[in-house]
């Protein structure tokens, strides 16, 4: 579909055929399924989503860092829609197809290292990163698990344990799974540390805790999303790498929302050089079909008898036919190039805005992948009021923003990779106007 690349308000947002589809939503579907936005989306590409009122609203979301290649992306169309043509579905580990083991081969050279690597495949994020941890354990024979302060990992409940933040994620679901330990994260804009500095405190804490011939693995996102786009500080993941290759730890990354182009790079972890022993990968795999992975050195897959990993729907074959489209869209227009220039752009606009504005902590973030985090102006009190003010003002002049972290009190944009370059200048002329209304 040939979607005109403009904001075009023709109501109040949401509105009014929304807010009437909102209230059959609420008869019908659980009131633990939140929803940020009750704008009901009817098409969307390139940069833009159209709802049910006729409006056109600037996409800085990428439904949460999984619509990368841009919604509805030509070779993710042409081939899901091949494969649906020709079958649905057999369960891979009934009849295999050639779709999955071709996704295995292209994730073997995309991700970090050039060691034999091997993959399976899942369909969510914390399946993906569970079973990272399956597989950390029955190749070590240890169980412990660590992981970050400000972490994000899923709602399963191995996932929920490891996820730091309470509220919503965790609030009510416990007892949780056990063997679960948690050490300091690298948060320059609040610690103050180098990552050498950073990366010491975080080991002291495991040695102490747990110690390294008890831990299976560490589990880490190379630059944390949920938890508020914290990007550690140089020299905090190699020293984390290099610690937990001389005590045999694994070393599994969470790339969930950082990998695929994302970050200006195929993955967040070449940033550094770090080469992870396993990647768990979802979210921008597809370009929007439910498809998840962990890929990893061939002697730790391997390690696994036959039949322990696997899934009914893993592995779908429509869904490995959009992640092998979107992996074309990625390589063709040369995705992780594009990632540094939007993020150029936006690093930009918002040092400018910082400038203005004091609320305004920090600005960090790596290639499409930004965040600001709002403060009491001269201190680092969160400030999750102004925050979600800010928020509502570039929703209602029709600009999707997400907020994130542990505090409420963080800003992140996720534009889709396929935006125009006036597009996007307009959604921060919104955000910054939006900052001026909220002052």
């Amino acid at each position: 579909m040939d979607i005109a690349q403009e904001r075009r308000l023709v109501t109040a947002v949401p509105g009014p055929e929304s807010l009437r589809r909102l209230e059959r939503k609420r008869q019908h579907v659980a009131d633990g399924v939140g929803t940020m936005l009750p704008v009901f989306v009817v098409a969307a590409g390139g940069g833009v989503l159209q709802d049910v009122d006729g409006n056109s609203l600037i996409d800085l979301g990428s439904g949460i860092a999984v619509t990368t290649v841009g919604n509805a992306a030509p070779h993710v169309v042409r081939r899901a829609s091949e494969q649906l043509a020709a079958f649905t579905h057999t369960c891979f580990m009934i009849t295999p197809y050639d779709g999955y083991v071709d996704v295995c081969a292209e994730l073997a050279e995309l991700t970090p290292g050039d060691h034999a690597k091997k993959s399976a495949l899942f369909n969510s994020g914390a399946e993906a990163v569970e079973n990272a941890v399956k597989v950390a354990r029955v190749a070590t024979g240890k169980d412990a698990v660590a992981v970050f302060d400000h972490a994000y990992h899923g709602r399963t409940n191995l996932t929920m344990a490891m996820t730091a933040k309470n509220m919503p994620y965790k609030n009510g679901f416990g007892p949780f799974a056990g063997e679960v330990y948690r050490a300091p994260m690298s948060y320059p804009f609040r610690d103050g540390l180098s990552g050498e500095e950073a990366a010491a405190r975080a080991i002291d804490v495991l040695e102490k805790q747990v110690g390294a011939a008890n831990l299976a693995c560490v589990v880490i996102e190379p630059i944390q999303g949920e938890g508020g786009f914290i990007v550690p500080a140089p020299g905090f993941l190699p020293a984390i790498a290099a610690w937990a290759r001389e005590n045999g730890v694994v070393l599994v990354a969470d790339e969930i929302q950082s990998g695929f182009c994302r970050t200006g790079a195929w993955f967040a972890s070449d940033d550094e050089g770090v080469v992870p022993d396993l990647v768990a990968t979802a979210k921008g795999i597809a370009g929007g079909l439910p498809l998840a992975a962990v890929t990893g050195r061939a002697e730790l897959m391997d390690s696994v008898h036959a039949g322990g990993l696997g899934g009914t729907y893993g592995g779908n074959p429509v869904a490995c036919a959009a992640a092998l489209g979107a992996i074309e869209e990625m390589r063709e227009h040369d995705l992780p190039a594009r990632a540094r220039e939007i993020g150029a752009t936006m690093a930009g606009r918002l040092a400018s805005l910082q400038e203005t504005y004091a609320v305004i902590g920090d600005v960090r973030g790596r290639g499409a992948m930004m965040a600001v985090e709002l403060c009491t102006p001269g201190t680092t009190d969160p400030d999750p009021v102004r925050t979600a003010a800010v928020a509502a003002h570039c929703h209602a002049q029709g600009v999707v923003v997400l907020t994130c972290g542990t505090y409420g009190n963080v800003f992140r944009f996720l534009p889709p990779l396929s935006i125009p370059d006036a597009l996007l200048a307009e959604a921060f002329d919104v955000v910054e106007e939006a900052f001026a209304a909220t002052a």
